[in-house]
């Protein structure tokens, strides 16, 4: 187990700037932009319409709406940060097993007493639970932020913060974000691990590789569909294959197969919300096509190991 502690933190020391920066810079950017929003409605609307909305917002009727809207902010924010860390984490996956092999620092590491599994195994709790885990904290911290400036606003122009900041619920929205993360890791596993299998196997160019298999497949299934007049079957195979394998680090992606019980209304944040919760979420452990992907990725990270192991670049 320590083995395993040292190996996700070589990760983290080679990545930093990826798992750790990048996220950091993403949730400045977001605060920034909002600090720039509000600073533009200050400066044409601060005693008008801006005062008005803040004075809508404190009606009795309408403030478990504004509460809503701040424990949308804080996910809204944290999915933004959530997006910059998928990006790196594709690139990431895609390099992982590569780019030792590219400058000969493999035969330094497979010198050293460990396992290519727990190395290929230490790649991936980085990518999918580690990684994710660092950009629910910024998330979270950067929509504190944000919380804290709207109050600062709204003392500004004479509310008090605490009626507001009563409403929201950034502990429940927190501990959601972060009960999400194993979920996360299920759905992003077919991608992480076909990325991981390209890494380990391509001799050159992993990235041409990754993207042109399931896409070059992707447009033959298409084309024998239009052949055959079966679109449904080429729209299944681009969902579940070709969107799995490349797009499974989306935030969210789950939510295509959670439970069609649960109607939204769009005209009432407060009630979106209430049912936007883990229940909600984790009803997509129901979906089979979960599971298949989970087996896919399981699979290919075998794969990946066996190819780590055995392959001789030299």
């Amino acid at each position: 187990m320590k083995t395993f502690y040292w190996l996700v933190k070589r990760e983290f020391w080679e990545h930093k700037g990826g798992f750790i920066t990048a996220p950091i810079v993403a949730g400045i950017i977001c605060f920034l932009l909002n600090a720039m929003l509000i600073a533009f409605g200050e400066g044409h609307y601060g005693g008008g319409d801006f005062h008005t909305n803040f004075s809508m917002a404190y009606n009795s009727d309408n403030l478990a709406q504004a509460g809503a809207v701040i424990d949308g902010l804080l996910y809204g924010v944290t999915m933004m940060v959530m997006i910059v860390t998928a990006i790196v984490v594709f690139f990431y996956s895609l390099g992982s097993l590569y780019d030792d092999r590219r400058d000969r620092s493999i035969l330094f590491w497979k010198s050293l007493p460990l396992s290519d599994t727990s190395t290929v195994l230490s790649k991936l709790a980085s990518a999918v639970i580690f990684a994710p885990a660092v950009a629910v904290v910024v998330g979270v911290v950067a929509g504190l932020a944000l919380t804290i400036m709207f109050a600062g606003v709204a003392t500004f122009h004479g509310f008090s913060l605490w009626p507001l900041l009563m409403q929201a619920h950034p502990i429940k929205v927190m501990i959601n974000l972060v009960l999400l993360i194993p979920l996360y890791a299920l759905w992003a596993l077919p991608t992480v691990g076909w990325l991981m299998l390209c890494s380990a196997w391509a001799r050159s160019k992993p990235f041409l590789w990754a993207i042109a298999l399931p896409v070059g497949s992707g447009v033959l299934v298409g084309w024998w569909g239009l052949m055959m007049g079966n679109g449904g079957f080429t729209s299944l195979y681009w969902r579940h294959v070709v969107g799995r394998l490349l797009g499974g680090l989306t935030p969210g992606g789950w939510m295509t197969e959670t439970s069609k019980l649960v109607h939204f209304d769009g005209d009432n944040p407060a009630s979106a919300l209430e049912k936007f919760d883990l229940a909600y979420h984790y009803s997509a452990l129901a979906s089979p096509p979960l599971y298949l992907g989970v087996l896919a990725g399981v699979a290919m990270i075998a794969a990946a190991i066996w190819f780590r192991r055995w392959r001789d670049d030299s």
